[in-house]
């Protein structure tokens, strides 16, 4: 193969792992968005429930974060390999 067929396919690799840890943090932001904003509102309809909805919500988020993570790691070792 030619040298430069090479380093347009390891570029192209790069932009579209690049394109998918975008993707990947993007989904984090709105699904932990949207488990905040659930959490709020059944607080705001049941307060004595608070607490419980609370560690709830990290519990559900921190999952979400991990996803996204390991998504990104994913991507950037695709990028690099």
């Amino acid at each position: 193969m030619e040298l430069a067929t090479i380093l347009m396919e390891t570029a192209m690799n790069a932009g579209l792992a690049g394109i998918g840890a975008g993707i990947a943090a993007v989904g984090a932001g709105i699904g932990i968005g949207l488990i905040g904003g659930s959490a709020l509102e059944a607080m705001a309809r049941q307060p004595e429930m608070a607490n419980d909805l609370r560690s709830n919500m990290i519990v559900a988020a921190a999952l979400v974060e991990g996803v996204a993570l390991f998504s990104v790691i994913i991507c950037l070792l695709v990028a690099l390999a």
